[in-house]
């Protein structure tokens, strides 16, 4: 997608990636706006499968939200491996005292996030490759895909340098249980999520 002429500041320089994304922000409401790996990215608003799959994953995720851990959906992570880059997954589990963690942009130290998930939609290689990158690179333990286009979820854990070390891929008909260092003991029913994802 082409983004929208964005204005220069009045002092005639040219706007940091963070501000052309504040504007766009402003502009595009509903529109999910990025920085990854120093390029603005911009997904527009998902479908309602997409909507209703993460309504389905928040439920999925109840014993996670308490004391020690929140689940929360759209809640920004900064990203170290540029200065201004920031991601927005679709649903984390971070720690309960994440509010004392803020950095920019309401965007939250990654060291609080114990696991991101992202439902694909028109941005695919963003969440496949992309996001993969970054959420290494933060060092977040747990990423999870699910997958509309292949119709697979992707378990991946043990990040190291800009990638991670474990990659396992679950198909209609199995379960799979994340890493109890989420803050609970979690097992995802993947046909029941697949099926609440699938566009």
């Amino acid at each position: 997608m082409s983004a929208a002429a964005v204005e220069l500041p009045h002092d005639g320089r040219l706007p940091s990636l963070l501000e052309v994304a504040e504007e766009l922000t402003e502009k595009l409401p509903g529109y999910r706006i990025e920085i990854l790996g120093g390029n603005l990215t911009v997904t527009p608003r998902a479908d309602g499968p997409h909507a209703d799959s993460l309504t389905d994953l928040t439920f999925a995720f109840a014993a996670a939200h308490g004391a020690e851990s929140r689940v929360t959906q759209a809640m920004g992570v900064w990203l170290p491996d540029g200065p201004e880059d920031y991601a927005i997954p679709d649903l984390a589990v971070v720690d309960a005292d994440y509010r004392d963690h803020l950095i920019a942009n309401n965007c939250y130290d990654p060291a609080v996030f114990r696991m991101v998930l992202e439902v694909t939609s028109s941005n695919y290689a963003t969440d496949l490759k992309t996001k993969v990158t970054a959420y290494a690179i933060a060092k977040v333990p747990v990423y999870v895909i699910v997958d509309r286009r292949k119709d697979r979820i992707h378990v991946l854990t043990d990040p190291f340098a800009n990638e991670y070390r474990s990659h396992s891929v679950h198909a209609r008909g199995q379960h799979v249980t994340l890493p109890g260092s989420i803050g609970a003991d979690i097992t995802l029913d993947v046909e029941a999520i697949l099926e609440s994802a699938r566009p």
